[in-house]
């Protein structure tokens, strides 16, 4: 802060005119300072018609930076902590760049990390894996963007986002750091999708239908045999004339049945 000096009364009669000294001691810039009631009541020492300063607001709403860093760690934005406090944004950017390197560096190894499935990890890293799962759905696996933050246990959570259409999406995994990258495991469906080794099923899959085999056609069907009694004559008829009985031989009747 500051050192002002007063020299005097401006030629209006309504401000004070004031010089701030340089540090080498020679005279430097000049402000005004209209006199009005809290300027009076600052003189007299009057606190109770000064009222809250500005200075007091900003002591009251001020984070240490441990607990600007801890905000910033557990996922919030500069300027969410900022609107929160009240504080400048320049004094916030400060304490949390460090902290916002950290989170990207999070970010980044989890990335090659492993999905845990339900045999275990995968081979593929979360990267590849999810790269894979967002092309086969016809999706930019490059327009993707990758976050981290820390929660009070410690524990790393790790958020996706990316854009399909017009929406925007996002999928959430827990990281534990380890051997071999360490590994992911989903916390929400939009994350379990993506490293689902069936991935590249329908979105909106269909039942299955039943595998039928049309490559014999099918005998065509027999057509129903004739009843005995009705091809017994038949070959009666393409055979020799019957044979006329004794009664007709005695009488004298012919086999054509005239007299």
């Amino acid at each position: 802060m500051r050192e002002l000096t007063v020299l005097g009364l401006d030629v209006d009669g309504k401000h004070i005119i004031c010089e701030a000294l340089n540090s080498n001691g020679d005279s430097g810039d000049r402000f005004k300072l209209l006199v009005d009631d809290r300027l009076r009541a600052a003189v007299r020492g009057d606190g109770a018609r000064l009222g809250p300063t500005r200075m007091d607001i900003e002591v009251g709403n001020m984070l240490s930076p441990k607990e600007i860093q801890s905000r910033i760690r557990a996922g919030a934005s500069v300027e969410q902590v900022a609107a929160a406090t009240g504080a400048e944004i320049a004094r916030i950017q400060r304490f949390a760049h460090p902290v916002l390197l950290e989170r990207a560096r999070a970010a980044e190894l989890a990335t090659t990390a492993h999905p845990v499935l339900a045999d275990g990890p995968a081979v593929a890293t979360l990267r590849e894996t999810v790269s894979a799962a967002l092309a086969a759905r016809g999706l930019d696996p490059d327009s993707t963007s990758w976050d981290a933050w820390r929660s009070d246990d410690g524990r790393w959570t790790v958020q996706l986002a990316w854009k399909a259409g017009r929406s925007d999406n996002v999928a959430h995994f827990r990281f534990s750091p380890g051997a071999h990258g360490g590994t992911v495991t989903a916390i929400d469906d939009a994350a379990s999708e993506l490293i689902d080794p069936d991935f590249d099923r329908p979105l909106r899959p269909v039942a299955a239908v039943a595998q039928l085999d049309f490559d014999d056609p099918a005998p065509p069907p027999e057509k129903p045999a004739a009843p005995e009694r009705q091809r017994q004559p038949a070959r009666a008829r393409r055979g020799k004339p019957p044979v006329p009985a004794w009664e007709d031989v005695l009488l004298g009747v012919r086999s054509g049945g005239n007299r």
